[in-house]
């Protein structure tokens, strides 16, 4: 019953990424993240994703169930109802997903740019094909939206009766002022 104001203050995306030593994997499908991580996806090796590809079991990694990160890729790979299969080793803390894959050649995991602008050299991030070619993650390509689906407009909410408080509209004005600056100091791309 409340209403807001949306305010977009940056972009993110989901990196997909993989162990550097994983030689075969450079890119996935939309379609093939999606039998990765689905419960009814039937992947257990990478055999299963693409049959020129090692069988190997595929160790996945993803953000915890409560995280916002979790919740968008879910919706964008298996949909809001879908299942992710239950062997996943799940973590809060993003730092432990770049060490889970960086250890393992046979994982994959996936998080927000900022972890994989940060571990470059500890994981290789896949590009992706949402249907017009593969696509790497890049300050450009999450700018413009073609890394796509996994970029995403991040938004803060603002209660518009409490923005007419004075305190709060001048929390706003500085916070939209300094986004851009504060975002890539986070790790996110500005708008």
């Amino acid at each position: 019953g409340f209403e807001y104001i949306e305010l977009p203050v940056a972009f993110d995306c989901l990196t997909i990424v993989v162990n550097p030593k994983n030689t075969w994997c450079t890119s996935l499908t939309v379609e093939q993240v999606k039998k990765i991580y689905s419960a009814s996806g039937g992947v257990k090796s990478w055999k299963d994703v693409n049959p020129a590809w090692p069988d190997k079991a595929i160790k996945v990694y993803s953000p915890g169930t409560d995280s916002g990160t979790f919740d968008y890729f879910k919706e964008v790979t298996v949909g809001k109802d879908g299942k992710i299969r239950s062997d996943v080793s799940v973590s809060e803390d993003d730092n432990v997903l770049v060490r889970g894959v960086e250890g393992d050649k046979n994982a994959i995991g996936f998080f927000g740019c900022a972890y994989y602008f940060e571990n470059k050299d500890k994981v290789k991030a896949l590009s992706i094909d949402g249907g017009k070619g593969p696509i790497a993650p890049s300050l450009a390509t999450i700018e413009d939206g073609s890394y796509a689906p996994f970029s995403r407009p991040l938004f803060v909410y603002v209660n518009k009766k409490s923005a007419e408080r004075p305190a709060v509209a001048a929390f706003i004005a500085y916070y939209i002022k300094n986004a851009s600056k504060f975002v890539n100091e986070v790790g996110y791309v500005k708008l």
